[in-house]
């Protein structure tokens, strides 16, 4: 863990975006901002959809972000502007309970987020009146954590309108929580590297208690992300939540078959603990105890014992009631397998054996066949994409994010990223109208960026 962690506080930046949202911020209020609060995306390098159910996972943050121009204002509400002309503007009462709309998710609802977790924090009755202005540019359901960036903003927005002070970590696990309030059942990896990463390095994302480790990326080897173009709204949709339910059931299951007490018990990471296994010796036990053909309702309610109702109101989400079968065994497999190579790949970090770069590879296109064939979370489009990085030069190449769209990382010889930047271009995006539209924002290389920070001036 770094010793001297950035500061949450910094002064303004001579920066030319900065100076742009200034001037978008005074044409729509008319003064000045007071402040500005930054959040950047991220990339997950490893570990995909286990955060949740309580594994380690190791992203960077982009260099991509969402920046806010706030001022505060006497008119009792919240007035909120995007610089995209796609993006409505908003006004939101003061005086009433901010209400998100889980059926419509709309963009200024993830601020919202943000907004009533520090609200709900600090048990404040009458937010101030804020003005403020968003400028995005990580590219939207691109699987880059677009819209926790904004919850994580909104977030940092509240906490220093209301003179209030939290340190990284506990905006991080608040971010997490308040993100629910349109939906999603996430586990905390998005919010927590927007506020923890550091310039220069990846991390290893613990929770419970949450705690971050830096990772250092190999000499010789840049990470290149490119978007499939197809887009995945995570709260639009229950595919994200069906996995989520489906992991919930699976320890369940697992957990009676080892005569455990089931209270408390909704997330895989919960059972190894509880019975002092690996996760080799969990992946044995996922084969012994579930069945590779899906499950019905009826099936699972047998053997744990539970009522139709318990089912609904314990282990379904609002929007997942609808789903009749789950497939336990493949999930439970995909979680298990991921958190290993998770472990696997921070180590190989670690020690730098001379043919790290391609060890690592490995790791990554395994967890790719794991997120395509156990999760069932790729799309055709991400498929195709994988394989041209593969045979463009990549050693790795995964989705990254929830899928079923947005973007694939690959790991990359530095030498190489010319020629495969090119070959990728000619391959997935000129030959389709509508993707060599998108390219130049779709297809690019990042570095570790910084995390979440107010910017004062100075």
């Amino acid at each position: 863990m770094a010793t001297n962690p950035p500061k949450l506080k910094v002064a303004v930046v001579d920066d030319e975006r900065l100076q742009n949202l200034k001037n978008a911020f005074e044409r729509q209020f008319g003064g000045s901002p007071l402040f500005y609060a930054c959040a950047p995306g991220r990339v997950n390098l490893i570990g995909e959809h286990i955060d949740y159910c309580g594994f380690s996972v190791l992203p960077m943050a982009i260099e991509q972000n969402v920046f806010a121009a706030v001022s505060l204002n006497h008119s009792g509400t919240i007035q909120l502007a995007n610089v995209n002309p796609l993006y409505n503007q908003i006004t939101v009462s003061c005086s009433e309970e901010i209400v998100i709309d889980r059926a419509n998710p709309k963009w200024y609802y993830y601020f919202l987020c943000g907004v009533k977790g520090i609200q709900e924090k600090f048990g404040i009755t009458r937010l101030p009146g804020m003005s403020c202005v968003v400028d995005g540019n990580v590219p939207p359901s691109s699987g880059l954590s677009s819209s926790s960036a904004l919850v994580c903003c909104a977030g940092l927005v509240t906490m220093e309108a209301n003179q209030q002070s939290l340190s990284k970590v506990d905006l991080a696990e608040i971010c997490a929580k308040c993100e629910c309030y349109i939906g999603t059942e996430g586990g905390g990896m998005d919010q927590s590297i927007s506020f923890l990463a550091e310039k220069g390095t990846a991390k290893l994302i613990e929770f419970e208690p949450l705690r971050p480790t830096d990772v250092r990326l190999p000499d010789g080897a840049m990470f290149v992300i490119s978007n499939c173009c197809v887009e995945m709204n995570k709260a639009a949709s229950s595919h994200f939540n069906i996995r989520v339910v489906e992991c919930r059931i699976a320890t369940k299951m697992l957990a009676q078959a080892k005569g455990l007490d089931q209270n408390g018990l909704l997330k895989l990471a919960q059972v190894p603990k509880e019975i002092n296994a690996s996760l080799e010796e969990m992946l044995a036990l996922v084969d012994e105890v579930l069945h590779p053909e899906p499950y019905s309702q009826e099936e699972i309610f047998k053997v744990l014992g539970i009522t139709s109702q318990q089912f609904s109101t314990e282990l379904l989400t609002a929007n997942t009631q609808h789903v009749t079968h789950f497939k336990l065994h493949q999930r439970a497999k995909h979680v298990y397998g991921e958190a290993a190579r998770v472990l696997r790949f921070k180590s190989v970090c670690d020690c730098a054996p001379p043919d790290s770069i391609q060890l690592l590879g490995d790791l990554m296109n395994q967890s790719h066949v794991s997120c395509r064939d156990l999760y069932e979370c790729s799309c055709p489009e991400l498929d195709q994409l994988v394989d041209i990085c593969l045979k463009s030069g990549a050693v790795g190449s995964r989705l990254t994010g929830a899928g079923w769209g947005g973007c694939a990382v690959s790991m990359v010889p530095s030498d190489k990223v010319p020629s495969f930047l090119q070959a990728v271009r000619k391959a997935y995006y000129l030959p389709d109208p509508r993707r060599a539209a998108m390219e130049k924002q779709s297809l690019f290389v990042s570095k570790p960026g910084g995390g979440a920070a107010i910017y004062l001036e100075k």
